[in-house]
């Protein structure tokens, strides 16, 4: 996987997220930096953890134990829900178990359970921004109703909405109201809401000569929507990092869109 050949996306600040990423949810422990460890070597450069996977401290040992310059690699993690109120401890408390400066992007992981608490959160993220904490910041599991709050509030939209995306999920007008307010869509769980056995997926695939999986992958890259498939398995985390060579038709992608609420 050269470098060269990384899509990326484009958030506020002039901040480069590639496309593909690492998902690290469940990779804990030995096998977790390991997982980590391997994927940078395939060629992955943007890790996504989160302070509630707990593994903040693998993540960045592997990082380290990489040999890749710090700027090489884009890092994400999240704050908890229910830690509003402690947003900068809880930065401050990840940067240091990553053992770096600041991370790429921060989001919030998912929406504080009281709604008037929204706004408040929103703004400390922002404030970590501008202190230099997180390069950008966005959310997680997020309504388009509950982003133009934020955006009604600050005037600043999240520069990512990281939500579960694959092709059964495929909301085109979800899609268009990201675009439309200049947020980044950011997918998770790519093959876990997907049927990698679906006849649409695997006629594409043998078309291709790749995996179904493989396909998925190339779905979201090819709408530019970031995606971060997760493994602990060698071969996979390789496989998932191979969609570089192939890419979809308009009408293939049209016939993996007509799978889901187009």
């Amino acid at each position: 996987m050269d470098q060269a050949d990384h899509p990326t996306a484009l958030l506020p600040g002039d901040v480069r997220i590639p496309l593909l990423g690492f998902g690290t949810w469940q990779a804990t422990g030995e096998a977790g930096y390991q997982a980590v460890l391997a994927a940078l070597d395939t060629g992955y450069r943007h890790i996504d953890t989160a302070t509630m996977y707990g593994n903040e401290e693998e993540v960045g040992r592997a990082l380290r134990d990489s040999g890749l310059p710090r700027e090489e690699v884009f890092l994400t993690t999240k704050l908890p829900p229910e830690r509003v109120g402690r947003e900068r401890e809880t930065i401050e408390q990840s940067l240091r178990a990553l053992g770096v400066d600041q991370v790429d992007l921060w989001l919030v992981h998912w929406p504080p359970s009281e709604s008037g608490d929204l706004i408040p959160v929103w703004r400390e993220m922002l404030a970590a921004r501008d202190a230099g904490l997180a390069r950008a910041v966005g959310v997680s599991n997020f309504s388009t109703g509950q982003i133009d709050e934020l955006i009604q509030a600050t005037q600043e939209p999240p520069a990512v909405n990281q939500i579960k995306w694959s092709p059964p999920l495929y909301d085109r007008q979800r899609h268009l109201e990201h675009r439309d307010r200049g947020v980044v869509l950011e997918g998770y769980s790519p093959f876990k809401a997907s049927n990698l056995s679906d006849p649409v997926l695997t006629r594409i695939a043998a078309a291709h000569e790749v995996s179904p999986a493989q396909v998925v992958l190339r779905w979201h890259l090819d709408h530019e929507i970031v995606v971060i498939p997760k493994s602990v398995t060698p071969e996979r985390i390789r496989a998932n990092s191979d969609v570089f060579g192939f890419s979809l038709t308009p009408e293939e992608m049209r016939d993996i869109d007509a799978l889901g609420k187009v």
